[in-house]
């Protein structure tokens, strides 16, 4: 092998391995929603904030997530990445709401089907608004 590519080899496999050890949601936080939620912008809820999070949280995960991904006061349906899958996003709301107090699992199916069929009703309660 090279030794030129060897530090550039060991780098990535580093930053690899330092991603397995991430929790659920964490780098999508980091990636996405970090922009708006790390320092606040448009009054989003600041990562780790309990007092702005917890009523929030007390909506439940179903709810909280659906509405979310589906966009909810100023924030954009899927935190402005139109790519987002519901799993990874709900996986990005439950790390950020257990940061901030909560105590959200993972969804599983069963889970997901339930914020899938809220996400259908929220946008059917939107479509009728106008």
């Amino acid at each position: 092998m090279n030794l030129s590519l060897r530090p550039l080899l060991f780098s990535s496999a580093f930053a690899l391995s330092l991603n397995a050890f991430a929790e659920p949601g964490e780098n999508t936080y980091k990636q996405v929603c970090a922009a708006c939620h790390g320092s606040g912008v448009l009054n989003a809820p600041k990562f780790g904030d309990k007092t702005k999070w917890a009523p929030l949280i007390a909506e439940g995960q179903v709810t909280l997530t659906a509405h979310a991904y589906v966009g909810v006061r100023q924030m954009p349906a899927k935190g402005g990445n139109p790519n987002m899958t519901i799993e990874t996003f709900s996986d990005a709301v439950a790390y950020m709401a257990n940061k901030a107090g909560g105590n959200w699992k993972t969804p599983d199916a069963k889970t997901l089907a339930a914020i899938n069929k809220e996400i259908e009703s929220r946008k059917a309660g939107l479509n009728t608004k106008q």
